[in-house]
């Protein structure tokens, strides 16, 4: 302040004096912010808080894994199911215990054999399940024509020894008899039929074992009530298939053929078949192959494995002198044409 100035005297008549501040203040002005129209804006401090740390770029963002989610493990693909049935209430009931496994699926319905073959020729099943006695067209007479489709498990109230063992032999893969298995044996039964293994119920094990005491060269019966006599030729399909390396109408035609020539002779004369020093299983095992049995059907009708079918059979294939299934059962069937420079 300048010498010739005094400080004004205060109340008491002493100079008052002004002493500046010990520190010097580290206030940072307050910046306002924009209110809304017509008022003023609110004070706030300009320091503001560190921004967040930004996020590694190999992981993608704040919320990404470095780890892929794995991808969804697909659906099995469930059973495919044709159950053919004249009573509606079974084929209802069969159809609500199957569908009602997870990976069983009925995809359709039949009241007699023909239309489970429509059916079947149009739905490609993974199991059919063929009742026996059925109007119109009867199920031994739709088997041989159903088998070259899809596995075929008989479900029936039919037990006669001579139906077992004919289901069988046109190519059943197995023969349960209603009242004598569970729900969950039926539903093991189908997952067996389609993966090629055979179930019977003890009635037909025990028509099997009947069959197996009586020999394979016991004559066939007719069977009762005409079944398996309802077709003679294969249905004529609704709508062109791909068809089986063998045909339904070649297993239809050839069968009966064999049936008369191995057992009554037919027209055929009857071979001599001691010429060719086979077993008595081999014989058996021969006479099986030439009604149309596959290894797995030969294999159940003896109770044996199917290893065990096979060495038969290239026994039997060396001792004919065949290559394969149709020349040995021409060889055994004496339908063999004859080669002068070859031994039989």
């Amino acid at each position: 302040m300048p010498d010739d100035v005094s400080p004004a005297p205060n109340r008491n008549g002493t100079a008052a004096h002004h002493h500046a501040p010990p520190y010097t203040s580290s206030h940072i002005p307050l910046a306002k912010a924009p209110g809304p129209a017509g008022q003023p804006g609110h004070q706030h401090s300009a320091i503001q808080p560190p921004a967040a740390p930004t996020p590694y770029p190999a992981f993608g963002g704040p919320t990404a894994s470095p780890f892929p989610p794995a991808p969804p493990v697909p659906e099995p693909a469930r059973l495919r199911v044709v159950v053919a049935d004249d009573n509606p209430v079974v084929r209802a009931g069969l159809g609500v215990l199957l569908s009602g496994r997870a990976d069983i699926q009925v995809v359709a319905e039949a009241a007699d054999g023909r239309e489970a073959y429509e059916k079947t020729l149009q739905h490609r099943p993974d199991v059919v399940l063929l009742d026996v006695r059925m109007p119109g067209v009867d199920g031994i007479s739709a088997l041989p024509h159903l088998v070259g489709i899809a596995p075929v498990l008989m479900l029936t109230y039919s037990r006669e020894s001579e139906i077992v063992h004919e289901a069988l032999r046109l190519g059943a893969g197995g023969y349960l008899v209603h009242g004598e298995f569970t729900a969950d044996q039926l539903v093991r039964a189908v997952r067996d039929t389609k993966d090629g293994r055979a179930n019977f119920t003890a009635t037909a094990a025990d028509a099997l074992l009947a069959h197996m005491r009586l020999g394979s060269s016991a004559p066939r019966g007719p069977l009762p009530e005409g079944l398996g006599s309802a077709l003679t030729t294969a249905p004529v399909p609704v709508h062109p298939a791909p068809r089986p390396l063998e045909t339904s109408e070649s297993l239809s035609q050839l069968q009966p053929s064999v049936g008369q020539s191995s057992v009554s002779g037919g027209s055929v004369p009857t071979p001599n078949r001691q010429q060719y020093k086979l077993s008595s299983r081999e014989v058996e095992v021969m006479d099986l192959i030439a009604s149309g049995m596959s290894n797995q059907q030969i294999a159940a009708t003896c109770f044996i494995s199917e290893k065990t079918v096979k060495n038969h059979i290239n026994r039997i294939f060396t001792k004919l002198h065949s290559a394969t299934r149709s020349e040995a059962i021409a060889h055994w069937l004496g339908t063999a044409p004859r080669n002068p420079g070859r031994q039989p």
